[in-house]
């Protein structure tokens, strides 16, 4: 869990959970929205994945963005 505080935030520290998990041997990454992506042979390449995912959704038109 994140317990750091970011930037504009003030204390305490809102709980956060990692955006990647594993079931199995399977790894897979989870958006704010509730989008699950996987499976990903890695931690690793669900890192790598997600990347991907948040250059796509920051190319969409401002209106197309999920919030």
């Amino acid at each position: 869990m994140d317990t750091q505080c970011r930037t504009g935030e003030q204390e305490p520290v809102p709980f956060r959970s990692s955006r990647f998990f594993c079931v199995g041997s399977k790894w897979y990454f989870t958006t704010r929205e509730g989008f699950d992506s996987g499976p990903f042979a890695s931690r690793e390449r669900a890192e790598t994945g997600l990347k991907r995912f948040l250059h796509v959704v920051r190319l969409l038109p401002e209106e197309q963005q999920l919030h």
